[in-house]
């Protein structure tokens, strides 16, 4: 089996560090050749474009920012598609829309290629110690197929149903996510405008029903100013967008959706949208003018 992997950046170059590793026979390619030239150091090959590599891997991954993105590389006539052959699977790892998945089944049906709807959570540190979780989506003697590329990166597989529903599932799971991001932030952002003492907010919080994963994960880095983008404020936005047009599709109604959309788009149009998803906290600080941190963050 040679895999190819398109897309080098948080969660790909752990995903292309373990392959090699682990003696997948793995060919690369990015936008950026100093990521590139990391995965060739650690035994991935350097790939000519994504249409070469189309047409020399048997298993082609796409792990890059928006469902626009894999759409602009994969499809119309100058597409990677259309260089692959029949019976080649496509493992789409980006998180996209739920239409976008429906377009690439279909795409690839018609070119004779076995879709893979693959979606990841976690973050870029389980995908650099191999511990990232795949949600599924599609025929299971395909993912068992895959299993063996999986496990190299993986800690769990999970099958979620057919095509379409794994995508769908892992936005729902975002969105909880990042909506949670952006209502501890306000939180927090509340109580350093009223002078609240901020080496109490975490553990009363997380001591009760405010307790949460994401909390758990980045409450005391946002507190101690670290906006490091382990996942970007702009692929949450992303991510919240996608969801809602979803569940406008859907005919159901989104107030909390579009609340927790336009709250990243207002911190990414205030110029955070490079840095870590809890720098949404930012907006608020630049309504309040107080910054929300422990004494000891200086």
């Amino acid at each position: 089996m040679r895999v190819g992997l398109i897309g080098l950046g948080g969660m790909g170059r752990g995903l292309a560090k373990n392959m090699a590793a682990k003696g997948i026979d793995l060919t690369v390619t990015d936008l950026a050749q100093d990521r590139v030239d990391t995965a060739v150091s650690q035994g991935a090959v350097a790939g000519a474009s994504p249409v070469q590599m189309a047409a020399d891997c048997t298993v082609l991954m796409i792990c890059i920012t928006t469902a626009e993105a894999v759409q602009g590389v994969m499809l119309g006539p100058d597409g990677a598609l259309a260089a692959m052959s029949p019976g080649d699977v496509l493992v789409d790892h980006t998180t996209v829309s739920a239409d976008h998945v429906d377009k690439m089944r279909d795409a690839c049906d018609a070119a004779d290629v076995h879709y893979a709807e693959a979606p990841m959570t976690r973050t870029p540190a389980h995908a650099d110690r191999g511990e990232v979780n795949i949600l599924f989506g599609g025929e299971e003697a395909l993912m068992e197929r895959l299993r063996p590329v999986f496990e190299t990166y993986a800690e769990n597989i999970f099958h979620v149903g057919p095509a379409g529903h794994a995508i769908r599932l892992k936005l729902i799971h975002n969105y909880i996510a990042f909506a949670n991001v952006a209502t501890f932030c306000e939180g927090f952002a509340l109580a350093a405008k009223e002078g609240l003492d901020m080496t109490k907010v975490i553990d009363i919080i997380s001591a009760a029903g405010g307790k949460s994963g994401m909390m758990d994960l980045y409450g005391e880095m946002t507190l101690m100013r670290d906006f490091t983008p382990h996942m970007s404020l702009a692929n949450a936005q992303k991510d919240v967008r996608y969801y809602a047009e979803w569940l406008e599709r859907a005919g159901l109604p989104g107030f909390m959706a579009q609340s927790v959309h336009q709250t990243y788009a207002l911190a990414s149009i205030m110029g955070h949208g490079d840095e870590g998803c809890t720098a949404v906290i930012k907006a608020y600080e630049d309504l309040t003018g107080v910054e929300a941190k422990l004494p000891d963050s200086e």
